[in-house]
């Protein structure tokens, strides 16, 4: 099966397209939405020192204009969302994309591997940071409406943020619909917040002239390169339209872009611009304090209400990294629930849920205000679109098959912007900015020890295996005793003897009157078809092989898999009459060449704690049999 033909390409019909872009609205715009908490207040904070005046105020909002239309409009929109797997995007859709052309250059494939598990490692980052920011940008107009507040804004916020984490095992299918209007409400809101300061002085429209974001780096060309890191603030987020693109599409994220979100948030910042013109002093708070008193609360309510939506999109999407990486064999298997029984891509992962609140509960204790923990959180977001860009540089090349001229001239402009936003979130690495490259370093170490030590315990598992056609040939000549019923074995190699099979002979010294070799293989697409699924051999002696495809988004399942034997090529299976034989590697960390010996430890560590295959793949526990092997490493 080629990559390209099992893949499929999501068609949405016309009269469904109101309903995916009110969703996408809900889902895919929410973090960015939330940027004006706290983009332009935080442009403006005493660290960066830039006065407030006509020119500077121009300038920064000229650079958030066109930021936004450069990174999110032109790079995700119109670029990125052409690499798109089989309709499915996001980091580690694109790294399989990447890796299809370059199967004979190792090295290459090495690098680029290692480049794109550190771009899922910096998401977990940015999937701890977005539910303290927004929520806390959000509680923290309880301040503006009175100091009363003040005291209580982290115990609301880390109330809100328990509650949060809590409903993720009932699953969010009912919040979920709620999403796309709350959210069309609050674009709403913030709009209709800044039109009238926006008509009071119409002249602050004169920022759509790049000409004062460059008067703004002659006047403040340091200043001016370190406010980029606050300027940038107004772009996070965007990377999640190309992330959620295989929910909802392409067309419907662009209608809810260009028709809906952009407007709002140009007419927020404009707004936001006029009133601290206007209101010098406003400028500690410019969003909350730009309202008129009565409706303050209502949009402190709002605000949250987004807010949490916006979180709940980030925590959706670690769950949805998780079970591709587990796939795609860069994590160890984890459990994962699945939270409703018509979409497949709602699921809970415990592990990651509970990793998730512990990381956001420190982080609002530690750095207690937004404004604190905003030098951290353009960080994880400059160094993910960075990465991209990277392996979107292979696609160009490889798959689109772009001259080099052109990559360098589309890709490359892209980026050199990202580089230099990088750059400057990097020189807040002392205020907060290492939170995120700490994560992304420990995880990263995780995934890359995981997918380097699977490698190596393959190799030494095949350089003790015998192999097949040998073996069933011998049995050919001297058959052992046969007793009734069906034994699965359960392997990754197809050329093989599974040692479960080598154990069960050397103890029992029988075999089944049908020996399945059953293999699930993940393939570089989302979802591979249902006709698909499953390929069947005959190896004769009653000895069988099948191999089971799922695509990066799918569960495997030994239900659906024997289901599809017995559509497709008439085996029944009776499960009361079949058993499942599972080896179960004990890793022995050694000297043998491979990995450092602290990596032999943490990969072992990381073996024994992994969920068993008879609980991922939903194996019936009763009609399991586990032999076990130790490896050296």
């Amino acid at each position: 099966m080629s990559a390209s033909a099992s893949g499929h390409t999501a068609h949405f019909p016309r009269k469904a397209m109101l309903p995916l872009v009110v969703g996408a609205v809900g889902v895919v715009f929410g973090d960015i939405g939330t940027s004006p908490l706290y983009a332009m207040k935080e442009a403006f904070s005493a660290e960066y020192g830039i006065p407030l005046s006509q020119a500077s105020v121009l300038g920064l909002l000229s650079l958030i204009v066109w930021a936004m239309f450069w990174v999110v409009t032109m790079k995700y929109l119109i670029v990125m969302m052409r690499a798109d797997n089989n309709g499915e995007g996001g980091i580690l859709a694109l790294l399989a994309l990447a890796l299809r052309e370059v199967h004979r250059e190792p090295r290459l494939k090495w690098t680029i591997i290692s480049i794109g598990i550190l771009g899922a490692a910096m998401f977990y980052g940015d999937s701890m940071i977005t539910p303290a920011v927004t929520v806390l940008s959000a509680v923290e107009g309880l301040s503006v409406a009175t100091p009363t507040f003040t005291p209580y804004v982290v115990p609301i916020v880390i109330g809100i943020i328990t509650g949060l984490f809590v409903i993720q095992r009932h699953g969010t299918a009912r919040m979920g619909a709620l999403f796309g209007p709350v959210t069309i409400l609050w674009f709403l809101a913030i709009a209709a917040a800044g039109i009238p300061h926006i008509a009071r002085n119409p002249a602050v429209l004169e920022a759509l002239n790049p000409a004062h974001a460059v008067t703004f780096f002659e006047l403040y060309p340091t200043k001016g390169f370190f406010v980029l890191g606050a300027v940038f603030l107004a772009l996070t987020g965007g990377e999640a339209l190309y992330a959620d693109m295989g929910h909802f599409g392409k067309k419907p994220i662009r209608i809810g872009w260009f028709c809906l979100v952009l407007p709002a948030l140009m007419l927020n910042y404009f707004g936001q611009a006029a009133f601290v013109l206007a209101n010098p002093a406003g400028v500690k708070n410019p969003f909350y304090l730009m309202l008129p008193e009565w409706a303050l609360l209502p949009m402190v309510g709002l605000a949250t209400c987004a807010a949490v939506i916006a979180s709940q999109a980030v925590i959706s999407g670690a769950f949805s990294v998780t079970r591709q990486a587990i796939l795609l064999g860069y994590v160890p298997r984890l459990k994962i629930e699945h939270t409703s029984t018509k979409e497949i891509g709602q699921i809970y992962v415990p592990f990651v849920n509970w990793l998730l609140f512990v990381a956001v509960v420190l982080l609002v204790l530690g750095f207690q205000t937004s404004d604190n923990l905003a030098s951290a959180y353009g960080l994880a977001v400059a160094a993910t679109m960075v990465i991209e860009c990277l392996l979107a540089w292979v696609v160009a090349r490889r798959i689109w098959k772009w001259p080099t001229w052109m990559v360098a001239i589309v890709v490359g402009s892209m980026l050199v912007v990202d580089l230099v936003f990088l750059a400057s979130n990097a020189t807040k690495i002392h205020n907060g900015g290492w939170f995120p490259l700490v994560v992304g370093l420990i995880f990263f170490t995780l995934l890359i020890t995981w997918r380097r030590g699977k490698h190596i315990m393959a190799v030494r598992l095949a350089e003790q295996g015998i192999p097949l056609k040998p073996f069933l040939d011998s049995l050919r000549a001297s058959p052992p005793t046969k007793v009734e019923g069906t034994a699965i074995f359960m392997t990754s190699n197809t050329t093989s003897v599974p040692h479960a099979l080598l154990h069960n002979l050397k103890h029992n010294r029988v075999l089944h009157d049908k020996t399945v070799f059953l293999t699930i293989v993940t393939h570089d697409v989302p979802v591979v078809p249902w006709e698909d699924r499953v390929q069947y051999e005959r190896l004769g002696e009653g000895f069988y092989r099948l191999e089971a495809w799922y695509g990066f988004k799918e569960q495997p399942d030994i239900d659906e898999i024997l289901n599809s034997c017995r559509v497709r090529y008439g085996l029944g299976f009776d499960l009361m009459d079949t058993s499942f034989f599972l080896s179960r590697e004990t890793v022995i960390p050694s000297e043998l060449p491979g990995m450092a010996q602290w990596r032999d430890h943490l990969f072992a560590w990381m073996t024994r704690n992994a969920t068993r295959a008879t609980d991922f793949f939903n194996i019936p526990a009763n009609r399991v049999v586990e032999l076990g092997t130790h490896i050296e490493i």
